[in-house]
């Protein structure tokens, strides 16, 4: 099987794709930190309007990032980028440690 040529954009893009989606999941773990709860005042009562101050700063990121990476996706797949797809895997992966991270707050 001969190897397939690897444009060097396709490269770049998938390098500044990982570093963008990297960033946005720090820009997500520090606006959903808004929502987080006080660790002081766990258990002490329900605070309702929390759920609403946690979407309104995060899904916005998520929806932009999500089509970001849908798009990205795509090129992979009809480029036939294949190594592109490893670092999109490992996109999905850092996007996966930041939901964590919040999760792991409320």
């Amino acid at each position: 099987m001969p190897l397939r040529y690897e444009p060097l954009w396709a490269k770049r893009l998938d390098v500044v794709m990982l570093i963008l989606n990297a960033l946005g999941a720090v820009i997500y773990v520090v606006l959903a930190s808004h929502g987080w709860a006080i660790p002081q005042e766990r258990g002490l009562h329900a605070t309702t309007g929390e759920p609403f101050v946690w979407a309104l700063y995060v899904w916005p990121i998520l929806f932009v990032f999500f089509l970001l990476n849908l798009a990205w996706g795509g090129i992979i797949l009809v480029g036939r980028h294949w190594s592109g797809g490893r670092l999109w895997l490992l996109t999905a992966l850092v996007w996966f440690i930041a939901i964590i991270v919040d999760f792991a707050h409320h």
